[in-house]
């Protein structure tokens, strides 16, 4: 059954469609984190280079670019050669008396010259290459921290550094411990590529960000529940939103902020095509004292002009912005000939706008735990489209969060100390009976004060502001 077919419907059938829509705004693939992973291990360069294969080439191009990614990718390498040519390379030093530099066959020798152009020398005169993969575990370990800003924040950082860390690697018995499990589960390895893992029959546990992230946090008994950082909307879903826009003849977004996501908007907008959005007029801002700071800087994150309005409250527990958005939509409608509307907002109460304007088009972007099953009942059996907007890619919006948080801290901090050192010199000079002259007060809070006043945060996260008395 087409979802924008006029029909009439049953509750069975809206129910089978409901369930077709949530399917069809199933998310699109990422493949950022899994390419990341996929160089810092070592995973060859063909890979990249196979379009077919998940890891992009574009992150091979710009990490290999990178020093810190660049000396953990090459001390995995060969790592991994070492694992998977053991016997050959103990063969080599102790039969044939061959140092592992001249083993280019088993050990890449291009690997070792990048470390030592990188300042990373490896010692390869060894009786027998045990202590080699020791001394490879090690700079792993001291060096793999290096690369935790390659990774979004919100990553638990522990269990994705983990990976690339031999359990009790740098002991013999761990080592031997590591190469067995290695060996005896080598077809469930990734492109066979030593890593730390239970080492399951998962498929290509690099296949998506979605499925590595989801594994790796199963892997330490937790959960992975922020799907929206690591895939996309269906590319079904984005046309069906291109394919309203350019049916238009003008169209604007009205969006309710207390009933909506700033950040989540915010991705859906950024992982839309910008030549398809050009057909918008604006966005229009419906704001409101209880919703969340970040809309006012909306406007400086999307490629859409945006008109901000703060809307102001008769009584604190009463909003009007359903009413001044209906107002809003009905002037844009009537006066400025507005035929299609994005309308941002799970509340239910805007169904009433929507039929007061039969001859408009509407198309409703919604969030997940706030919609009702009534409402979006309600929105299929009169064909009006919705999407979610909290399923698009949420790495479009980390910009904005960062700025969104950067400016809530700095007000809370300044309007927690609140503090004048001019006036609190006064008030000190006053309680001690000591005279100073103004420009006496300015020498000492220059010289003295400002130098000596610390901050300190204790492990409960309190701040405490101390002065320090230096002789």
């Amino acid at each position: 059954m087409d979802i924008n077919s006029k029909t009439s419907l049953q509750f069975s059938d809206v129910l089978a469609l409901l369930k077709e829509q949530d399917h069809n705004s199933s998310h699109g693939e990422q493949y950022d984190i899994v390419s990341t992973v996929a160089f810092l291990l070592g995973i060859r360069k063909s890979i990249f280079e196979n379009a077919a294969e998940p890891p992009k080439f574009d992150i091979y191009e710009k990490l290999e670019q990178d020093k810190k990614a660049r000396i953990i990718r090459n001390l995995c390498i060969l790592r991994n050669q070492l694992e998977h040519n053991f016997l050959k390379v103990c063969r080599g030093i102790q039969q044939e008396g061959i140092s592992i530099l001249g083993m280019s066959d088993y050990m890449p020798v291009d690997c070792m010259q990048q470390l030592s152009d990188d300042g990373i020398d490896i010692y390869v005169h060894m009786k027998e290459p045990t202590p080699y993969l020791i001394n490879l575990n090690q700079n792993i370990k001291n060096r793999i921290n290096n690369c935790r800003s390659l990774f979004p924040e919100w990553i638990n950082w522990d269990y994705l550094s983990n990976i690339f860390i031999m359990p009790n690697g740098l002991t013999e018995d761990g080592t031997k411990k590591a190469a067995a499990f290695f060996y005896e589960n080598m077809v469930y390895y990734p492109y066979q590529q030593y890593m730390n893992w239970p080492a399951q029959d998962e498929g290509n546990i690099l296949l998506n960000d979605k499925k590595f992230m989801t594994l790796l946090y199963s892997w330490n008994n937790d959960e992975f529940q922020h799907i929206s950082f690591v895939s996309d909307v269906s590319e079904r879903t984005k046309a069906n939103i291109y394919t309203f826009i350019e049916n238009s003849e003008k169209c604007v977004f009205i969006v309710d902020c207390e009933n909506s996501d700033p950040y989540s908007l915010c991705a859906a907008i950024n992982n839309l095509e910008p030549e398809r959005l050009e057909k918008i007029d604006k966005i229009i801002l419906f704001d409101d004292i209880h919703a969340a700071s970040a809309w006012e800087m909306l406007g400086s994150y999307v490629k859409i002009p945006v008109e901000y309005i703060m809307i102001e409250r008769l009584k604190d527990n009463k909003s009007l912005a359903d009413v001044k958005v209906a107002a809003r939509a009905c002037k844009e409608y009537f006066t400025n000939k507005v035929d299609s509307f994005v309308l941002v907002s799970s509340d239910s109460d805007y169904w009433g706008l929507i039929e007061e304007l039969p001859d408009a088009e509407f198309l409703v972007m919604l969030e997940h735990e706030k919609t009702s099953f009534a409402l979006k009942e309600t929105l299929m059996k009169n064909d009006v489209f919705y999407c979610y907007i909290d399923s698009f890619y949420a790495g479009a919006a980390e910009d904005i969060k960062k700025e969104a948080l950067n400016r809530a801290l700095s007000r809370s901090i300044k309007d927690s100390l609140d503090l004048n050192l001019y006036s609190l010199m006064h008030e000190v000079l006053e309680r001690t009976r000591i005279n100073m002259t103004e420009a006496e007060v300015e020498s000492f809070i220059k010289r003295k004060l400002k130098n000596q006043l610390e901050i300190e945060v204790t492990e409960d996260g309190e701040v405490e502001l101390r002065y320090r008395i230096r002789k």
